[in-house]
């Protein structure tokens, strides 16, 4: 198996139901939308002017990331590539595969970041440090060039 860069994230458009009233976006699994089964939902909230969230990575866990209100900005990088992304409407989420750290930050007054996961919780499946982070890209990306060769 290769190992995940940023490339492999993608922004997915959402199903949007136009109504005068106000509109709707429904997320439901195993419809082709989201490459996974979401097995949690999160979100973050009242976050601080100028706090960021993130600075961290997952060996296993994907996610899709939604601005469901206002607008915040969210940073990937795979060891090698960096790449950021505005997420500002709340039918847009940003794809993104295990094994890449990830920063969120410029959050706007009353940003909401939902957040979609294919796994329950797991403190072992986090990587805290940038720097144990590249050692373990480097460590993977050698085993995934090993068992492909």
């Amino acid at each position: 198996m290769r190992a995940s860069t940023v490339y492999d994230s993608s922004l997915i458009q959402l199903p949007k139901t136009y109504n005068q009233k106000g509109n709707i976006t429904a997320i439901n699994n195993l419809e082709g939308i989201i490459p996974f089964t979401i097995d949690r939902v999160y979100y973050l909230y009242d976050i601080p002017g100028g706090e960021g969230r993130g600075g961290h990575a997952h060996k296993s866990l994907k996610q899709l990331i939604i601005a469901a209100s206002g607008s915040f900005a969210l940073t990937l990088a795979d060891g090698t590539t960096k790449q950021t992304f505005n997420l500002s409407k709340p039918y847009f989420g940003l794809y993104m595969p295990a094994g890449l750290w990830r920063e969120l930050h410029n959050f706007s007054s009353s940003a909401i970041c939902l957040v979609l996961a294919s796994e329950k919780y797991d403190e072992d499946d986090y990587i805290r440090s940038e720097q144990e982070f590249n050692r373990y890209k480097q460590n993977h990306d050698s085993s995934a060039i090993r068992r492909s060769g």
